[in-house]
């Protein structure tokens, strides 16, 4: 279809004003969609500005321009490596946790079935779409693909991986921690099982990075991915942790950027924003982590008190504590794809569907049902997600407002 020019001037005109409406209303809104992404912290907004007004060289060129951006590089690079107790050669910058995770995949796959034939990949059921849809691509050239299912609090079993695993498994893919509903994976246990079985192991680290301690030796990953925007830094800009000795092919061609491992010139403004980011996440972590506990516990409680068709997915103990997802018993209300994500929108409140949109249909939560919720609770699934910035009273108010909707919801007869 082909908009008018005036139709389309007065629909551009429109979306303006509501963009203009919003942000005058900000201080009516309550943020708790953290887990999709990290407003920009201003420390972090002035390392970029500082970067992008007076670095400006190209890091590959050797005149003094060039050497200025190099520094900052290597200095980015050698911070993150230290807060994930890598060394400086193995962090290689991407433009984000997708491409990171398909590199990881892509390039350990294609890398083990050229050098070893191996043609097997194994990932978790509740993996993030940049694992599965490249897992699913995978299988179009070629390789075989499991998936290795979850329990009802979203953590993988750790005995179905053993049977999946054979001679020909080139990788195994599972997060460190789950992104809706924030179960932590037994990674530790995983790498204890690839190394002795020589499989390349790797985890996406970014809902974890900046929030708990991740240290690459103690987990035991050959391969690990990180992103900038999820603890305040700016987005387009994250990491792919490589150990040494670990073969992987480039994801892309065309340059000797990143020792050959990532095509393309290095985003100095963005890397040095990213590194700041990672030094401020290290320094306040624990009191971030503090924060975020008394906000999801203040929102559990009042949950629990008022809603008793109420159900609380993933694991209470074992889990990360800025992310709380909840659905709502369809037995007593007529509820509606993303009814309540939308009502809580139209209250001034910005929370996360368990769903997915795909070509304008609402679908299911691929987690919940993984984890044996059914289809309709998996459609009324809604993630709270905590951070800095949250203000418990703000959380609290939240909190109200959602048992409200729910109660307004028609009943079944």
């Amino acid at each position: 279809m082909v908009l008018h020019p005036f139709r389309f001037s007065a629909i551009l005109h429109l979306l303006k004003l509501s963009v203009y409406f919003f942000v005058i209303r900000t201080d009516s809104h309550i943020y708790l969609d953290y887990a999709a992404t990290t407003p920009l912290d201003p420390r972090v907004a002035e390392s970029i500005a500082a970067t992008m007004n007076g670095i400006y060289g190209n890091a590959s060129s050797v005149h003094a321009f060039g050497r200025r951006a190099k520094v900052i590089l290597e200095e980015s690079r050698e911070l993150i490596a230290k807060s994930i107790g890598a060394e400086p050669a193995e962090i290689f910058f991407t433009s984000g946790g997708t491409e990171s995770d398909n590199h990881a995949l892509t390039g350990s796959a294609f890398a083990q079935r050229r050098d070893k034939g191996k043609d097997h990949i194994i990932v978790s059921a509740i993996e993030h779409h940049a694992v599965l849809d490249c897992a699913e691509y995978l299988a179009t050239l070629g390789f075989r693909v499991s998936f290795v299912p979850v329990d009802g609090k979203g953590r993988i079993i750790i005995d179905e991986l053993q049977k999946l695993v054979t001679p020909k498994t080139a990788v195994i893919s599972v997060m460190h921690a789950n992104n809706e509903v924030g179960t932590l994976q037994p990674v530790k246990e995983i790498s204890l099982l690839a190394n002795a079985r020589g499989i390349i192991f790797h985890t996406d680290a970014v809902q974890t990075f900046g929030k708990i301690p991740v240290n690459v030796n103690e987990l035991g990953v050959n391969l690990l991915t990180l992103s900038a925007h999820k603890i305040y830094g700016p987005k387009g800009i994250g990491a792919i942790y490589i150990r040494k000795g670990t073969t992987i092919d480039a994801l892309l061609h065309g340059g000797a950027q990143e020792r050959k491992n990532r095509a393309g010139t290095e985003n100095i403004p963005l890397i040095a924003g990213f590194a700041k980011a990672v030094e401020l996440a290290e320094h306040d972590r624990q009191a971030n982590f503090d924060h975020a506990e008394r906000c999801a516990s203040t929102l559990r409680a009042k949950l629990q008190k008022k809603l008793e068709n109420c159900i609380l997915n993933g694991d209470d103990r074992d889990s990360l504590p800025h992310i709380l997802n909840v659905s709502i018993d369809t037995s007593q209300y007529d509820i509606e794809g993303d009814s309540l994500l939308m009502n809580m929108d139209l209250h001034g409140v910005a929370v996360s569907s368990g769903s997915a949109c795909t070509s304008g249909s609402v679908q299911p939560s691929h987690v919940l049902l993984a984890m044996g919720r059914d289809e309709q609770l998996a459609r009324t699934a809604i993630r709270f997600s905590f951070g800095k910035q949250t203000i418990v009273a703000d959380v609290d108010r939240a909190g109200d407002i959602f048992c409200s909707i729910v109660h307004s919801l028609p009943r079944k007869k």
